[in-house]
């Protein structure tokens, strides 16, 4: 494990620094090579557009390129696995989220790294700054600060915002959930749910999972002090929220007993082999901790043959990945113009997620994982990053739901030929995908089905 560590560790700063420093770049999009063109570009032509938009902000959205870009801001305060690693430590993650951006959707992000941990002040720049964007994508901001903020710029940016860490994952939680609970015969209503960790994500996919149909009073939700109960004292409103007053349980391995489900988003090696022995049959576990899950696979898959496990990491089979959702949610978003990224747009990401992974997969993908195929089953409950399919289904599931729930100011119309579109326009190609998979899962496991 160390030497594999030592190897990533160099592998990625060489990444990093050549044959330039940094992952990203700003490239022309119209013709600048003769006096002419830069008259168009710049001074006198540009004056032009700059009327039109001064009549009509929404022109902004013909002459530049508002429409297509996404704003990706941090303060640093939590970053990864890294905690409190300040804004600038934090840029080559936001440049990252900026690629995969790109790569994925088709949109150009920009990484802004705020020197601010107040609040208030937070909220404030990137409020004045939000009108060059078409989207705000909020990033590594620590609880509970992340929720009050978010709250503040959602509606008063005039562009959709989303924290990423929050929402990105709940909506890949409830798409691994979906196909879960469907693999082991069990209806959302009756899920009895255990919650480790009480942070941005482990609320925001409690909150999207109740949405799905799972109850309010089948949720046991706890933090470093045992479970959250209602006799508690200085809990934040978001604790509180998920405070039980169910007796005869103080402790994770109280709640563990008979719980149907597990959503770890805490810390390495929570949970004991006894703690997944005493769970319901079938169960679903997703220990989501990295870059060590609350049980490893191997401790689990030995102790239980009937549960569905998933984590967080590329080197194992159901891997809860952010990539599945931001890219397409923000494409619907910017594509329809939505005020809001709101929750039935969310929902309708999560389940168009959970569909495509029920579907059969072309030979051509499982080859660029080096396995002979995929089948929706126990080790295979979501898409692949790399599946093409992701784009025009997941961008034109929450372009409808953004129509039919009001926010959406476009209408892109014929659902079928804009997916077609998207799929035409934005494409790696297999030598983009085989580069950029070799170095995010290097050491992947030659045996993932």
């Amino acid at each position: 494990m160390a030497k594999d560590t030592d190897m990533l560790r160099s592998a990625a700063l060489a990444y990093h620094e050549f044959p330039r420093p940094g992952k990203t770049e700003t490239v022309p999009t119209k013709p600048y090579s003769t006096p002419e063109d830069l008259a168009l570009a710049y001074s006198p032509g540009v004056a032009y557009p700059s009327i039109e938009i001064a009549h009509n902000e929404d022109a902004a959205y013909d002459y530049t390129n508002k429409g297509n870009t996404v704003a990706v801001i941090s303060n640093g305060t939590a970053v990864l696995g890294l905690g409190n690693i300040g804004s600038l430590a934090s840029k080559p993650v936001m440049e990252g989220k900026a690629v995969l951006f790109k790569i994925f959707a088709g949109i150009d992000a920009y990484d802004i790294e705020v020197n601010e941990q107040d609040p208030q002040k937070f909220v404030s720049i990137v409020k004045a700054i939000a009108n060059s964007f078409g989207g705000i994508n909020l990033e590594d901001i620590k609880a509970p600060e992340c929720f009050e903020i978010e709250k503040s710029l959602v509606g008063q940016c005039g562009v959709p915002v989303m924290h990423d860490d929050q929402h990105g994952t709940a909506v890949i939680v409830a798409a691994a959930m979906l196909n879960a609970a469907e693999i082991q015969g069990k209806a959302l209503a009756d899920i009895k749910l255990v919650v480790n960790g009480a942070g941005a994500a482990a609320i925001a996919c409690t909150r999207l999972l109740m949405a799905l149909g799972i109850r309010r009073d089948n949720i046991v939700m706890c933090d470093s002090k045992g479970v959250i109960r209602d006799e508690r004292e200085n809990l934040n409103p978001q604790k509180r929220e998920f405070a039980t007053r169910r007796q005869g349980i103080r402790t994770l391995a109280e709640a563990m007993q008979d719980a149907d489900a597990f959503l770890g988003l805490s810390v390495a090696d929570v949970v004991t082999p006894d703690m997944l022995a005493s769970m319901a049959p079938k169960p679903i576990v997703f220990a989501l901790a990295n870059p060590n899950p609350e049980i490893a696979r191997d401790a689990a898959m030995a102790v239980r043959k009937d549960i569905i496990y998933a984590t967080g990491r590329s080197d194992y089979p159901n891997q809860i990945n952010n990539v599945l959702g931001f890219p397409y949610i923000f494409r619907g978003a910017l594509d329809s113009r939505a005020s809001v990224i709101n929750e039935e747009m969310k929902l309708a990401a999560a389940r168009a997620i959970a569909r495509l992974a029920r579907k059969p997969v072309a030979p051509e993908l499982a080859a660029l994982y080096g396995v002979r195929s995929f089948t929706f089953g126990p080790d295979y409950i979501l898409p692949k990053p790399f599946d093409r399919r992701l784009l025009p289904e997941v961008a034109s599931a929450v372009v409808k739901a953004a129509v039919e729930s009001g926010v959406a100011t476009v209408n892109p119309g014929d659902l079928k030929a804009y997916g077609e579109r998207l799929s035409t326009e934005i494409r790696c190609t297999d030598a983009q995908l085989h580069e950029f998979i070799s170095f995010t899962c290097p050491f992947k496991k030659n045996d993932e089905r």
